[in-house]
């Protein structure tokens, strides 16, 4: 059975569109502008297009949800995203010969809320695999993490590690996997006899590192990824230190997320399997400094898998 998708709201820059597929717009063979109808551009799998659903095929084009959280995602003022996840759906998009939009949003909760009301068709996160969560989405693990907290530079707080955080204010990015581990080192602050942290919830990266520069909060929280990035990009600005597993951090699976009604997930794990194969996984990944946080091979529902 096919489904209508409902309207989706405007897109944000036309430089979010992944250029390795623009090629659909102008290789029409009858001019009926049917996306299903036209050659599939150099590098689509034949085989995973076919596999898409209807409704994706129909459209040519997969639309994910994005809030700013450099460096996954950077949103310049005139709407063009930069990053690692626009990276990815590039090459997403040259595997499974469709086009990629990115629709920004204001936090993880309006991602994941607006993929459950039919406006987008995916989020490359990167969000925390848990079961909970998979009982309405399929997930695509594509790297783990470690958090850390990243402290200005020219902060009176002598931060050399994150347990000196203890008794103090942290932002971090609301129901993000970051607010979670937060939670866990103010617990071990507290089982070790100092006082709790508080957290300061907020929409998204960019909010939590002002926080911290305007002295709302003394640090940000964020994945490791995240503060190796600000800290390069903004040298002798900021300082981090990273939890570790003493201080309770885990090593947390991070994924692309796809509501199972759409049953685009699958289709959509298959993808970064040929993305592994073909060295473009690693490239990226290089490419971007995360060589530490890979994983082997791109896992479907890994917080539910026996």
């Amino acid at each position: 059975m096919r489904h209508t998708r409902p309207r989706r709201p405007r897109v944000l820059g036309l430089g979010v569109l992944s250029a390795s597929v623009l090629l659909l717009a102008g290789c029409g063979t009858g001019g009926s502008g049917d996306p299903a109808d036209a050659p599939l551009p150099p590098g689509a799998n034949a085989e995973l297009h076919a596999a898409l659903p209807d409704a994706v095929k129909e459209a040519g084009v997969i639309r994910f949800a994005g809030d700013s959280h450099p460096p996954y995602r950077t949103v310049a003022g005139d709407g063009t995203i930069t990053g690692i996840d626009r990276d990815f759906q590039d090459a997403l998009a040259r595997v499974l010969g469709v086009r990629t939009e990115t629709v920004v949003v204001d936090s993880l909760p309006a991602a994941l809320q607006g993929m459950l009301a039919g406006r987008y068709d995916a989020f490359n996160g990167p969000v925390k695999v848990t079961a909970e969560r998979e009982r309405q989405f399929d997930t695509v693990t594509w790297m783990t993490t470690r958090t850390s907290y990243v402290v200005p530079a020219d902060s009176p707080l002598d931060v050399g590690a994150a347990d000196d955080l203890c008794g103090r204010r942290v932002a971090v990015t609301t129901a993000s996997v970051v607010e979670e581990q937060l939670r866990l080192l103010s617990e071990y602050c507290t089982r070790t006899g100092r006082p709790a942290v508080t957290s300061i919830g907020l929409a998204d990266t960019n909010a939590t590192l002002l926080a911290a520069r305007s002295g709302r909060a003394d640090a940000a929280g964020m994945t490791q990824a995240a503060a190796i990035d600000v800290t390069a990009q903004q040298q002798g600005v900021y300082t981090y230190v990273t939890q570790t597993g003493e201080q309770g951090a885990t090593v947390d699976k991070l994924a692309l997320f796809v509501p199972k009604s759409e049953e685009l997930g699958p289709v959509l794990q298959r993808a970064f399997e040929e993305l592994f194969r073909d060295g473009t996984y690693a490239g990226i990944m290089s490419r971007w400094g995360l060589d530490d946080v890979t994983v082997s091979a791109p896992e479907l529902n890994a917080g539910t898998t026996p």
